[in-house]
Parts: structure tokens; sequence; C-alpha cells
């Protein structure tokens, strides 16, 4: 077991440090909000630290999951960041969904201190982290990746090297914009069949054995019928994603016409106060 380091204790990140420290590894945490750190210590044993660079101490991996690209540059970079604390041959691993283009900078930063690092997006949402059952997607060396991967295992059920550095990333944008599309057809078939007066339970349950079929109808459709949102990954962060992805397709030149259309769609969603419902509420904005 391993002496391990973990960089943000939110929805994702708490339940993916308390896995590693179920399966034995020596965890340290941080978190931006202090009582939150402690407040995991009491519940999973460990130890908390009050700045990146303390937790960081003595750790031969450093996961981390915070909010977006700056939350990350904050702390792995600077003076108090975890770069500043990891000893030669460590691995940083990000689980935070971010841009390829920090995920390279990073890269190079680490590199440049004799560091690993590996971006590590995941999917499989609040559920899939407390559960141990995420899928995650990894850029960066092989070798690097082969330093990490058995301690993913301890909170995923998936785990595969995509390519070099920023490859993690552009796997999770391809997931976005999947699940994207797919939930907005979910969205109008579930508005149709009301509308048509039809049985919508029974009407999943029959298309769910055929090719209309999907992890979203099947965990989703019922719960978007009874007007339910509240599983998880949240319209915010979806936006978020999105303008991470809409911003390389701009860069790589991607047309990507119905991702940019249900980003639109989800702002109408958070203009109903839809912020925090989870993403299957694009059927609300349908049913206004």
């Amino acid at each position: 077991m391993a002496k391990v380091a973990f960089l943000g204790l939110g929805v994702m990140g708490g339940p993916m440090a308390g896995h590693l420290a179920k399966k034995g590894h020596d965890v340290t945490v941080y978190n931006r909000t202090g009582a939150k750190a402690e407040a995991w210590v009491k519940a999973n044993g460990g130890a908390h630290a009050a700045t990146p660079r303390e937790a960081v101490k003595g750790a031969t991996i450093v996961f981390a999951c915070v909010g977006n690209d700056d939350d990350l540059r904050s702390v792995v970079l600077g003076d108090d960041g975890a770069l500043a604390g990891m000893e030669k041959g460590a691995v940083f691993v990000d689980h935070t969904t971010a841009s390829a283009e920090v995920a390279r900078e990073l890269s190079e930063a680490a590199a440049a201190k004799g560091l690993g690092f590996i971006d590590a997006p995941v999917s499989g949402g609040q559920a899939g982290a407390e559960n141990g059952v995420l899928t995650v997607m990894c850029g960066g060396e092989a070798e690097t990746y082969a330093k990490v991967e058995e301690a993913i295992k301890s909170f995923a059920r998936a785990c595969r090297l995509m390519g070099p550095a920023g490859s993690g990333q552009l796997t999770k944008m391809v997931n976005q914009i999947c699940i994207a599309g797919l939930v907005q057809g979910l969205s109008e078939g579930v508005h149709f069949a009301k509308r048509a007066g039809l049985d919508v339970e029974a009407v999943l349950d029959v298309i769910s054995k055929g090719a209309a079929g999907s992890w979203q109808m099947e965990n989703r459709g019922k719960t978007m019928n009874e007007g339910r949102f509240d599983f998880g990954f949240a319209v915010d962060w979806m936006r978020k994603d999105l303008g991470i992805l809409l911003d390389e397709a701009r860069r790589n030149g991607a047309k990507l016409p119905v991702s940019a259309l249900v980003d639109q769609f989800y702002a109408e969603v958070q203009a109903m106060g839809g912020n925090r419902w989870d993403t299957s509420s694009l059927v609300a904005r349908l049913e206004r």
C-alpha cells in the first residue's frame, strides 16, 4: 500500500479518497475548506494538512479532483502548491475535468521537477464515486501510468491510458458530447410519449430492450418522467464541461452543432433555477 495525498474533497473527491483509505493506503487530504478535511479524517482516518504542499510530503502518488483549470493551478503551482512539496519520482494524478491545455501545461511543469503527471478525468458521477465504479480516462507516459493504475482501481471499474498528456481530457470531452445528445434525445422521447397519452414507463421498458436502449434510459428515464432531478452531476458542471469541449472544438475544427445547441438548452434550465438539478433535467424545459 502506498502513502498518498488527495487534494479536493467534493462530492467526487471525498468518496474517491475514502476508497483509497479503505484499500489500506496511507492517505493525507487537503481541502480548501478545512472543516471538510477534518470531517473526512474523522470518518476515514488518515491525516489532513493546511496546504497542498504540506499534504503531499512523502507521498508517492498525489491525487486531485477540483473544480476547473484555475482551481487546479491553485493546488498544483506556486509556493504552497503540490509540485513544490512532492519528492522526485512521485506522480500527480489529476481527476478534475479540465482542459487538455492545462493538462499539457502541468505535465511539463511536473517533468521539469522530475515528477510524473497523469490527466485522469472520470465518468460515473457521484454514485460512481461513492460505489467505487468510476471509469477513468488517462493521458500521459506509459511508464508513469503503470505506477498509478492499481491505486486508481481503488475507486474505478475501468481505467485506460488513452495517449500522451491531454488525451484523458480529450476522451472525457468525447464522453460529454455523447451524453449531451443522448439526454436531449431521451428528454424529447419522454416528452413526446406524455403528449401522445402513452404509458411512459411501459414505453421506456419496451424500447430499452432494443436499439434505443442506453445507460441514460435505464437509469434516468423513469425519474425524468417523474420530474426528479436530484441524481448528482449538476447542470452547472455539465455547462462547464460543454464550454471546455466547445473551446477545444474551435481549436481543432470539429463541428459540434448538437453539443452547442444542448449547451444553450442547459442555459435555459439554469435560467429556470435548475443550476443544481442533474443533467436529466433537460426534459423540464420541454414541459414548462
